[in-house]
């Protein structure tokens, strides 16, 4: 998609939805990481991630069409145009624009522990790196530690 068939889309989207037109710019913004959309207070611009298009298709780049025109309409009509007031929820809801976006964050990668345990008093500990169970010992009683055959992954 070009930024011009991007503004098209946001002013057809503004006129069928909103019933009012859409009469500033729309542009891909590159640098966006983490949202689908913004909405410029001062010059009443919108620019979306294209991420959010190429990676989850035309339905939910709408949505975040949709959401970020919710913030234009009613903070040009002078009301509530932030998240937590009641005039964007409600708008927000008729239209069916997206409340947020899916996560663009990469997968999160599973950590090994270590797992040792006292003797005594069966304490565990859990380790990022392997320990020398002749050099430590027990926090609590000063048992001997004793490493499990078993690693837990849990992800970070």
């Amino acid at each position: 998609m070009n930024p011009q068939e991007l503004q098209q889309l946001v002013e057809e989207i503004s006129l069928v939805y909103f019933g009012a037109p859409f009469k500033h710019k729309a542009y891909f913004n590159t640098r966006l990481r983490t949202t689908g959309g913004r909405y410029h207070l001062q010059n009443h611009n919108l620019d979306f991630n294209l991420k959010i298009l190429v990676t989850f298709g035309m339905d939910e780049f709408v949505g975040v069409v949709k959401h970020e025109l919710c913030h234009y309409h009613l903070h040009l009509s002078g009301k509530g145009f932030q998240h937590r007031d009641a005039d964007f929820k409600k708008l927000l809801n008729e239209v069916g624009g997206s409340r947020y976006v899916k996560s663009l964050a990469k997968p999160k990668i599973k950590q090994v522990y270590w797992v040792y345990e006292c003797s005594k008093c069966q304490q565990m500990y859990h380790r990022k790196r392997r320990m020398n169970t002749q050099k430590y010992c027990c926090g609590v009683c000063k048992g001997k530690l004793v490493m499990h055959d078993e690693r837990v992954e849990q992800t970070v």
